[in-house]
């Protein structure tokens, strides 16, 4: 796999959007968004098109494409962030210059909606994308400093990483009041399954699973190979719907190599606690002997974690306490 240059002092980003448009963004957010990463002395600019709006709150195919093309070409861009998730980046996937990406690698990042377009890049390109905050997320006020932490350990830093869990979360429309934020205590990592052996190593794969879904049977869908699988959804799903996406999921042909599974915070409009996830996972013997974990920082609620696609992972079981994951390769 071939991993990006990681940002330093000095670097520049540009922000696209490649599904909703930046234009529903506040300018108070992008401005707070800014300041962060001035702070971090990383420089910003927003592509040419990134505000154009139409009927389905993005814009036209051929906007989204030439301003990835353009980010990805531009040598003065050292990183790119999507401004926010949505629903269309794989009208995008068919259509984009991979001979062009591959030759100028760069660090992408985004989550959402943008598990399809990342997965597309990795498995034609063999370059390592991230699932982590959009570039909206960082105009988030409070309850943003472990996003932050692991961003940095992930895109800047360039050592292996363990994850713990956050010691607290929302699943509040922070945007809508920053002041006005609802922050639960976390109750750490759920051990579903302890699966057979003590150490697992490899690729990581996954994100937001309808997403991921959407590619399978395409060229576009990555090999499960080897690979510790993360999964997570949003507040559209409920378990009958998970529980069937999962199942899709275990029926790929390349499923039996998978090493373990890691499962995303269900928001509550989901209905998913930790009882019903139990038994949907206990219903299928594939999963029997893997070790399955949940309620991990990753997904639709903050804070979260950032994740190289294609990057390799280590678990490590330890009985009834919390495992040790770390992120090796990023």
């Amino acid at each position: 796999m071939i991993c990006p240059k990681k940002l330093k002092p000095g670097a520049h980003i540009r922000i696209i959007a490649p599904s909703r448009s930046f234009k529903i963004i506040s300018e108070e957010t992008r401005e707070i968004a800014k300041k962060r990463f001035a702070d971090m002395g990383i420089s910003v600019s927003y592509s040419k098109h990134c505000d154009e709006i139409d009927d389905f709150v993005s814009s036209s195919i051929a906007s989204r494409l030439e301003d990835l093309h353009e980010a990805f070409a531009d040598k003065n861009v050292d990183g790119i962030l999507t401004a926010i998730g949505g629903f269309n980046t794989n009208q995008l996937i068919d259509r984009i210059d991979y001979k062009l990406i591959k030759n100028n690698p760069k660090i992408l990042c985004g989550f959402s909606d943008i598990t399809c377009l990342c997965h597309a890049i990795t498995t034609k390109t063999d370059v390592v994308t991230y699932s982590g905050p959009h570039f909206s997320s960082f105009g988030m006020l409070h309850g943003f400093d472990y996003t932050l932490d692991y961003f940095k350990k992930c895109l800047i830093e360039n050592t292996p990483y363990q994850v713990t869990p956050a010691k607290e979360y929302s699943n509040d429309e922070w945007f809508m009041d920053q002041e006005k934020r609802n922050f639960t205590p976390n109750n750490g990592f759920w051990i579903i399954n302890k699966g057979k052996g003590n150490i697992f190593e490899g690729k990581l794969i996954g994100g937001h699973v309808r997403c991921l879904s959407s590619l399978q049977g395409t060229e576009f869908w990555p090999s499960l190979k080897n690979s510790i699988l993360f999964l997570e959804e949003d507040e559209e799903t409920n378990a009958v719907l998970f529980d069937r996406l999962l199942q899709s999921l275990i029926q790929q042909a390349d499923f039996k190599y998978v090493k373990a599974l890691i499962i995303g915070r269900f928001r509550p409009e989901s209905k998913i606690d930790r009882n019903l996830l139990e038994q949907i996972i206990h219903t299928k013997e594939a999963l029997n002997d893997l070790p399955v974990i949940a309620n991990f920082d990753i997904g639709h609620t903050t804070p979260i974690i950032t994740y190289p696609i294609g990057g390799q992972i280590s678990l490590k079981m330890q009985g009834d306490k919390l495992p040790i994951i770390e992120i090796l390769e990023h």
